[in-house]
Order: C-alpha cells, then sequence, then structure tokens
C-alpha cells in the first residue's frame, strides 16, 4: 500500500512514540460533516428516455398519490440503490 507523505508521518510518530494530543477542532469537523451532507442530499438533473406507455404509468400513480411523478423515479433508484428493490432484467 503507497502512503503519501503526511500518512507516512503519521505512522513514523505512532511507530516512535512520538504522536502528539492535538486539541479537538469541533468547528473543522462539523463544517466536514456539513459538506458531506451537502453533497449526499445535491441532486443532479439528467435526461431519461422512457417508454411513453411506462411515464404515462408513472405519471398516473403519481398523481393518484399526489407526489410529482419524477418523486416516484427518484425513489424507485434510491431503493434500488439501497438494495430495498430487486431489478429483474
Amino acid at each position: 500500500m503507497k502512503y503519501t507523505q503526511e500518512e507516512l508521518e503519521i505512522v513514523n510518530a505512532i511507530e516512535n512514540n512520538e504522536a502528539k494530543e492535538v486539541p479537538f477542532d469541533n468547528k473543522a469537523l462539523q463544517a466536514m460533516a456539513e459538506e458531506s451532507l451537502e453533497y449526499l442530499n445535491e441532486k443532479k438533473q439528467i435526461s431519461l428516455n422512457l417508454k411513453k406507455i411506462d411515464l404515462d404509468f408513472i405519471k398516473a400513480k403519481a398523481k393518484e398519490i399526489g407526489i410529482p411523478y419524477q418523486s416516484i423515479i427518484q425513489a424507485l433508484v434510491h431503493n434500488y440503490r439501497e438494495n430495498k428493490i430487486e431489478l429483474k432484467l
């Protein structure tokens, strides 16, 4: 495994009992967490070709439920990514 210079310095410090405690920076950690959440919740617009009959079905279901049809498509993709639904081809 290749280490960066910074990682090598950390490993060497630990191995030589020279590691130093550093103050906990809660603000920096919070900023990183916020950036991560921002990334995870970021949406990307795409173009998608669907069969008209499939899109009409999704739109009808969305209207029945009272939500935008894009929400159904997003939920399908998300649930597939989370292994909550299985794709059969």
